[in-house]
């Protein structure tokens, strides 16, 4: 039996990369999978999940919109009787100097990173509190955690409180059933991370890095179908490192 074989799951930013992975391997693993984005990329990836022979729902979501994302679990809610998943992926990445940042430039990655996450948590908790049953999982960055990158202070800032907020929250829900976790990819290959003109960087990456590649978006996914299954029980509140040994040294 497929070990996710009918937990219901809701990823934002599933319309690509590492969102979409995701979407396609829990629904491989027997999910319903609930795949919103705010770019309308959410319904490609529902055709995906239904050529698997999987199925859910694709739906719109601004995550810095709380009452949307109250209403988008209610919906689900409302339509399978229960949320077990939640995966916390959506996010920017826009490279900008501090000094040529604006306060809008540092809000809006705020806003989407880490606001977006607070939001579809606290849309999503009460469900998981409701059933005592649940797995949240934060798609962090070793940005802000493990090491700097410069041009993405509001990226890293953002990161870093994603694994406070993981921490926290775990502490606060772990009599509930829910277990919270946070992933912190390295450099991954994502249509946002492999731009026309990028292949040198990529080039001089995979000789950084040990296991002398990037990660493939699927890499980051297998991590997230091990934190949702019952094999992870026991683990709250960690942040996993997934950068091919990049941090080591």
């Amino acid at each position: 039996m497929p070990m996710l074989k009918n937990k219901v799951v809701i990823i934002t930013g599933a319309g690509q990369g590492i969102g979409r992975s995701i979407a396609l391997r829990l629904t491989r693993d027997g999910a319903i999978v609930i795949a919103t984005d705010i770019t309308g990329k959410e319904n490609e990836t529902l055709n995906e999940i239904k050529s698997l022979g999987g199925q859910g729902m694709a739906l719109r979501l601004d995550v810095t919109d709380l009452r949307m994302a109250e209403d988008i679990a209610k919906k689900v809610y409302d339509a399978y009787g229960h949320i077990d998943i939640l995966v916390n992926n959506a996010g920017i990445y826009p490279f900008k100097p501090f000094l040529e940042m604006s306060f809008d430039d540092w809000y809006k990655v705020i806003n989407i990173n880490l606001n977006g996450t607070f939001n579809v948590t606290k849309a999503v908790v009460p469900y998981m509190i409701k059933q005592k049953y649940g797995r949240i999982i934060n798609i962090s960055s070793i940005a802000g955690n493990v090491m700097g990158f410069a041009g993405l202070t509001h990226y890293s800032a953002s990161k870093a409180g994603i694994v406070g907020f993981t921490r926290a929250l775990a502490l606060e829900l772990a009599r509930y059933g829910i277990t919270v976790n946070a992933i912190a990819p390295g450099a991954v290959k994502t249509p946002g991370a492999m731009q026309p003109g990028s292949e040198e960087q990529v080039k001089m990456m995979e000789q950084i890095i040990p296991v002398g590649r990037l990660a493939e978006p699927e890499d980051i996914a297998s991590v997230v179908a091990f934190l949702a299954s019952d094999e992870a029980s026991y683990i709250t509140g960690a942040l996993i490192i997934v950068d091919g040994g990049w941090t080591i040294t």
